[in-house]
């Protein structure tokens, strides 16, 4: 029997149940297996995938959306991987395209690598913004910062799911609420009873990853990195703005090191919604 064409292999929805084939997808592109992230991603978004006529899959992306249900105001595009064996063969590209299709009129973002951008520049995003990724074993040094943190509570979220949207620029009750199972750590930062920051630490494979992390000022944003550090022993690792300069010295001075940098691409809108001068990290890369 021939072979399938890649451009006639259908293209469609994933679930959970494509878990481990999307992680061995991963494993395949020489990226970590990534299961946690990967069961988070594919329950509170959307995944699509090619399937390989072998077993496997072809390729795979996950696009988060945000606001309301039946007209998004954003959608977050992640994880766009394509197998080894079938790279350079235009299958990223053609996922790619059915899923900005799919999404209509709806605001795009994705964080691209240097390797991914091009691609993403061919389908119309424009580079809006940089993200630095730092990692490392955080050292306690110097003054701590002043500010007041404590684990979050379920009474919190109420709180919590205000002040995101607030900053974020759009609704995100379906991510926030998972983060309680996500995270293995979730806390607020606090002034006079009035929660002004929150952040979670996510395990990631021998890491554990700061997102969201979003705050009243920089001061905020360093105690609660500060606070979630001190309830772990592994590297932690996170994705900055690169216009918190202030705040990814500090953390560089504290031993975490610059990783990489991606760039942050927006595709049907000039600049991501809210106030990024309070969104300091997103969730993860994959889902902004």
């Amino acid at each position: 029997m021939p072979t399938p064409s890649h451009a006639s292999l259908p293209i469609r929805r994933l679930t959970l149940r494509d878990l481990h084939a999307c992680a061995d997808l991963s494993e395949d592109r020489g990226w970590p297996r990534e299961e946690h992230k990967w069961g988070f991603l594919l329950t509170a978004g959307k995944g699509y995938g090619i399937d390989d006529p072998d077993g496997g899959l072809v390729s795979a992306c996950v696009i988060t959306e945000y606001g309301p249900r039946d007209h998004p105001d954003l959608g977050a595009i992640g994880m766009v991987l394509v197998a080894e064996r079938h790279a350079r063969q235009g299958i990223g590209r053609r996922l790619m395209r059915h899923v900005v299709s799919a999404m209509g009129p709806t605001p795009l973002t994705l964080h691209a690598t240097p390797y991914g951008r091009p691609l993403y520049e061919e389908l119309g995003f424009k580079v809006t913004g940089r993200a630095e990724m730092l990692r490392g074993h955080f050292t306690p040094l110097g003054p701590q910062p002043g500010v007041a943190t404590r684990a979050a509570t379920a009474e919190d979220l109420t709180a919590i799911l205000r002040l995101d949207e607030e900053v974020f620029g759009t609704d995100r009750t379906h991510i926030i609420t998972r983060l309680p199972a996500f995270a293995d750590r979730l806390r607020v930062a606090e002034e006079n009873g009035r929660i002004v920051g929150y952040a979670a630490a996510w395990p990631n494979m021998d890491t554990h990853v700061v997102g969201p992390l979003i705050a009243r000022d920089t001061e905020t944003a360093k105690a609660l990195i500060a606070s979630l550090a001190a309830h772990t022993d592994r590297p932690l690792r996170t994705d900055i703005d690169v216009r918190h300069e202030e705040l990814l010295a500090w953390a560089k001075e504290h031993g975490l090191a610059c990783v990489a940098f991606n760039s942050v691409m927006t595709y049907g809108i000039s600049e991501l919604p809210g106030d990024w001068t309070r969104r300091f990290a997103p969730v993860t890369v994959a889902a902004g």
